[in-house]
C-alpha cells in the first residue's frame, strides 16, 4: 500500500461491521457521509447495499468510487451469468471486486482511486461467505468479523475482540454489529447519523434494521 493509501486509510469517514454466524452472515454500516471529515454532507446515505438477489457490498473511501464499483462489478456479474449460464460465487464476486481494485490503485491518475469493500453472499447450495477487499487490491475470506479499512475500524475491532464469539446466531449477530457501529459513532467523528443492518442467509437477504438518530435538545435549569 503506497503512502497516499496509508494517510487516506483510516480517514475514510465510516463505520462498517461483517460478522460471520453459524446460520449466515450480518452485515452493517453507519449512515454519516463527510467531507474530508470537515462537514456532514448526507445523514441518511445507503453504505451497505444488495447487488443483486444474493450479493450484498459495504464501501470504505472515496464515495463515487465506491458509487462507481458497485456499478461495475453488479454489471460485469450478470454479464457473467448470461455468459455461463449459471449463478457466479460469492468468492467469484470477491475476486472480480479485487481484480478491478488492483488495476484502478496501479493505473496512472490526478486523483488517487481509494475504495474497500466488503462483499457477503450465499451460494447456489445455501452456504454463506463473506470476504473483505482492501484499496489495494487485495482479497481475504472472512472467518470470523471484519470491518474492513473503515475509519471506525479501531474502535469496532476493539470491541469485537471481546464480544465476537463462535457461532452467533442470526440474531446475536445482528444485535452485536448494532453495538458495534453505535460504539464507533461514539468515537468516530466521521461515523453515525444512523445504522442498516442487512441479514445474509440461505433463505435470502433481508434488510433487517434501518435506525436514524435524532438529537433531542434539552434546557437545564
Amino acid at each position: 500500500m503506497d503512502e497516499d493509501l496509508k494517510k487516506n486509510v483510516l480517514s475514510s469517514g465510516t463505520s462498517l461491521v461483517g460478522l460471520v454466524c453459524k446460520d449466515g452472515i450480518v452485515m452493517a454500516g453507519d449512515r454519516k457521509t463527510t467531507a474530508g471529515g470537515q462537514i456532514v454532507m448526507n445523514k441518511n446515505s445507503d453504505k451497505v447495499i444488495p447487488i443483486n438477489d444474493y450479493l450484498v457490498t459495504s464501501g470504505t473511501g472515496v464515495a463515487s468510487d465506491i458509487d462507481m464499483l458497485q456499478k461495475l462489478v453488479k454489471a460485469q456479474l450478470r454479464i457473467k451469468e448470461l455468459r455461463d449460464k449459471k449463478r457466479v460465487t460469492v468468492k467469484e464476486a470477491a475476486n472480480l471486486i479485487a481484480t478491478i481494485s488492483y488495476r484502478n490503485i496501479r493505473q496512472p491518475a490526478m486523483i488517487q482511486f481509494m475504495a474497500g469493500l466488503m462483499v457477503g453472499g450465499v451460494n447456489e447450495d445455501g452456504s454463506t461467505e463473506l470476504y473483505s477487499i482492501e484499496p489495494a487490491g487485495s482479497v481475504m475470506k472472512v472467518e470470523d468479523f471484519d470491518a474492513n479499512f473503515s475509519s471506525g475500524m479501531p474502535y469496532i475491532l476493539g470491541l469485537l475482540e471481546k464480544s465476537y464469539k463462535k457461532d452467533l446466531t442470526i440474531e446475536e449477530g445482528v444485535e452485536l454489529a448494532i453495538e458495534s457501529i453505535r460504539a464507533s459513532s461514539e468515537r468516530d467523528t466521521g461515523s453515525g447519523c444512523g445504522i442498516d443492518v442487512f441479514t445474509i442467509t440461505k433463505d435470502g437477504i433481508k434488510h433487517v434494521s434501518k435506525q436514524r438518530v435524532e438529537k433531542v435538545y434539552k434546557e437545564h435549569n
